[in-house]
């Protein structure tokens, strides 16, 4: 069974190599759909064997959509540019390739967040279906946050091993997509006609917190633990108050 891994990308020139690294020997074709990157992004995907196409951003479902509808072969892999599969996840897929029953694969996800893996808070194992035949699945959603529909009839199952995701090296970083991403739950609230009361705004932050650092058990990852609770507390007290905010201005 051939595979045809999409990756979307912009700006990755920090990412990327790692990503296509860890495809050699699994992927039969890689697409890569970059949104005009501004760095290097570009020319290190050209030291690969890739097919590198650009193409305008209107949201992340439509620009995988896109990828998925220029593969060659039957299964996808779904990739971001800040992923890489560990050797354990390599060779499950490549055992797969040759004993492939399934139409949709489930994969755990584990982060790295300022130099380490984070396994609480909610983080991990964090399953993702990210193999699957393109024809019983695909990419919807909203301008956040985007998730592979299959079709019922689908027959799923699981690979081993770890998708690796590198996601924040700095807490600057995390609090940049907080504010970027704060902003767009906001409009998407705001369109479907909901509403930001003063108790959602002054309390929801702190359930987040307590949730996300006791029930979930963040402090067990030290001070980064505390840090992503906190900025998921900020990022919930943020999406509250700019939907306020664009009530009161419209």
């Amino acid at each position: 069974m051939k595979i045809s891994a999409v990756i979307i990308t912009y700006n990755e020139e920090r990412n990327i190599e790692r990503c296509l690294n860890s495809l050699s020997g699994v992927a039969d074709e890689i697409i890569i759909v970059d949104s005009f990157s501004t760095d290097k992004t570009a020319d290190l995907c050209r030291k690969f064997d890739v097919n590198f196409v650009q193409h305008p951003f209107a949201d992340f479902a439509a620009q995988k959509n896109f990828g998925n509808s220029l593969t060659e072969n039957k299964f996808v892999l779904s990739l971001d540019a800040d992923e890489a599969l560990s050797e354990s996840l390599r060779e499950s897929i490549i055992n797969w390739k040759t004993n492939s029953y399934t139409d949709a694969l489930q994969i755990n996800r584990l982060t790295n967040y300022c130099g380490k893996w984070i396994k609480h808070g909610g983080w991990y194992p964090d399953a993702k279906y990210r193999l699957f035949d393109k024809a019983k699945a695909r990419w919807t959603g909203e301008k956040v946050h985007e998730y592979l529909e299959i079709d019922n009839d689908a027959v799923k199952g699981k690979l081993n091993g770890d998708l690796f995701h590198y996601s924040f090296y700095t807490i600057e970083q995390h609090l940049t997509t907080i504010n970027k991403y704060s902003t767009l739950k906001a409009e998407i609230n705001f369109e479907k006609g909901k509403k930001a009361s003063l108790f959602k705004i002054l309390f929801a932050p702190w359930f987040k917190f307590l949730k996300i650092y006791f029930l979930k058990a963040a402090f067990r990852d030290g001070w980064r633990g505390f840090v992503i609770a906190k900025n998921s507390a900020y990022s919930d007290f943020l999406k509250h108050a700019k939907l306020r905010q664009m009530e009161l201005e419209n």
